[in-house]
C-alpha cells in the first residue's frame, strides 16, 4: 500500500512539470490514468513499453515513456527520444503527402487513370483505376505476397496481371498494394525515390531530423524492436516482409521517427500545412486529406490517406469531432488529429503479444478518451463531413 502511494505521488510530480500550475486534481488524476493504462500494457506483457504523445497547435502537451524497448531482461528503457517503426503510419506520413504535393504542383491528376503512369497496366482490367482509388483504398485490388518479386518493377508486373475482385470506386478494401503503388508513381513522376521525395518536401523543413527510412547507424542505436514471424527481434530494420523485400523504402511501410518528430508533423496539419514559418502544403490540400472521401453508409469514412471512421480507427474515441482523422499501424503506432478541437494523440510501442488485438485497440481508444478528456477545448467550428465535395 505505501509503495502504491509513492508511486501514485512520483506519476504526480512527474507529470506536473508538463501540465504547470494551472493543473488540478482532475487533470493529474486523469494524467496518472494513462500512466496506469500504460503501465497496465506492460505488465500483462501486451509491450514492452512506449511513448504516449499529446499536444495541439501551439506545442507539447504531454509527453511520457514507459518501460523498455524490448522484452530481454537487461533492455535500456525506452526514452522520449526512441525511435519506433511506423509500419502503415508511412501511408500518411510519407505516401500520401507526396503524392498531394504532386497533385499541387498540378503533375499528377486525382483522377488521372493509373495507366497514365503504369502502362505495365494497360489491357489487363485494371484501365479504369485512379489515383483517387488508391488513396481511398477503392481500387479493387487485393494484397498478395511477394515471394519471387525481387523489385519494385517485378511487384508492378505481377500486380498488373491480378484480377481486380471489386470495380474501382465500389468498395472500401484497405490493401497496402494500393500505397506500394503510389510509393513507385511518387518516382515515375518526380524522379526521386520516396524517401528522397519526403525527406527534401517534409522532414528537412519541418525539421524532423530523426524521421528517416532505412534508419542510419547512430538512429538503430536508439530503436525499439519489433518482434518477426519466426520469434526474433529487430532493431531499425522495417518489420513489414513486402517492406523488407523491397529494401526498406515502400509506399505503405518502412519510415521510423521519434514522438517529437511526429508531433511536429501533426502540428503541421493542425496549422494548415504550416509549422515554424514553413509551409509544405496548402491549407486547401490538407482540408482535402482529412475530410470525407469516400462513404459507406455509417461504417466507412475515408480521407486521402487518412481513416476518418472505419473499423480500423480504434484511437477515434467519442470525445473527437467528426472532423477527426488519423491512421494505425501494425507494429503498435497511431496518432488521431482533431482540428476542431485542435488536439493531437499518438502512441508509439514496442509491441509484444500481435495476438491481442482486442486488448491492443482498447489500449488505443482509451488513451485517445482520457487525452480528449484532459486536453480538448472545443471549437464551435462547423462539422465538415460535407467539405470533401465543397473543394474538388
Amino acid at each position: 500500500m505505501i509503495l502504491r502511494l509513492i508511486l501514485i505521488l512520483a506519476a504526480l510530480f512527474l507529470y506536473l512539470p508538463v501540465h504547470g500550475q494551472e493543473a488540478d486534481l482532475e487533470d493529474l488524476v486523469l494524467g496518472c490514468s494513462i500512466d496506469r493504462a500504460m503501465g497496465d500494457a506492460i505488465d500483462s506483457g501486451l509491450i514492452n513499453g512506449g511513448v504516449v504523445f499529446i499536444g495541439d497547435s501551439s506545442g507539447e502537451l504531454f509527453l511520457h515513456s514507459y518501460g523498455h524497448l524490448s522484452p530481454a531482461s537487461d533492455a535500456p528503457e525506452i526514452e522520449q527520444d526512441t525511435v519506433f517503426d511506423l509500419a502503415s503510419l508511412t501511408k500518411v506520413l510519407a505516401t500520401a503527402p507526396s503524392v498531394m504535393k504532386l497533385v499541387e504542383e498540378g503533375r499528377v491528376g486525382l483522377h488521372d487513370p493509373l495507366t497514365i503512369w503504369f502502362p505495365e497496366f494497360v489491357g489487363t482490367g485494371k484501365d479504369t483505376i485512379q489515383v483517387f482509388h488508391l488513396l481511398t483504398h477503392t481500387s479493387g485490388l487485393v494484397d498478395f505476397s511477394f515471394s519471387g518479386c525481387k523489385t519494385m518493377q517485378g511487384v508492378v508486373e505481377k500486380t498488373a496481371f491480378l484480377d481486380v475482385p471489386a470495380k474501382p470506386g465500389d468498395k472500401f478494401k484497405y490493401a497496402d498494394i494500393n500505397f506500394i503503388l503510389l510509393g513507385e508513381l511518387v518516382r515515375r513522376v518526380s524522379g526521386f525515390e520516396l524517401d528522397r521525395y519526403a525527406l527534401e518536401n517534409f522532414y528537412v523543413p519541418l525539421g524532423m531530423s530523426d524521421t528517416r527510412f532505412s534508419p542510419s547507424e547512430e538512429l538503430r542505436k536508439r530503436c525499439a524492436s519489433t518482434r518477426i514471424a519466426d520469434n526474433s527481434l529487430l532493431y531499425g530494420t522495417v518489420q513489414d516482409p513486402n517492406a523488407r523485400a523491397l529494401g526498406g523504402v515502400a509506399g505503405h511501410a518502412g519510415l521510423f521517427a521519434t514522438a517529437a518528430d511526429l508531433s511536429r508533423f501533426c502540428r503541421m496539419l493542425l496549422g494548415g500545412g504550416e509549422f515554424a514559418g514553413k509551409r509544405v502544403m496548402t491549407d486547401r490540400t490538407v482540408r482535402q486529406m482529412s475530410s470525407p472521401s469516400f462513404t459507406h453508409g455509417n461504417a466507412v469514412i475515408r480521407g486521402l490517406g487518412w481513416d476518418i471512421l472505419s473499423p480500423y480507427s480504434s484511437p477515434r474515441c467519442n470525445r473527437f469531432s467528426c472532423a477527426s482523422f488519423g491512421h494505425t499501424g501494425y507494429s503498435g503506432c497511431s496518432i488521431w488529429i482533431d482540428p476542431d478541437l485542435n488536439l493531437f494523440v499518438g502512441i508509439l510501442v514496442s509491441r509484444n503479444d500481435y495476438r491481442r488485438i482486442g486488448d491492443f485497440n482498447h489500449l488505443r481508444g482509451t488513451i485517445s478518451t482520457l487525452a480528449a478528456n484532459l486536453f480538448s477545448k472545443p471549437t464551435q467550428r462547423k462539422c465538415r463531413e460535407n467539405l470533401a465535395q465543397d473543394i474538388r
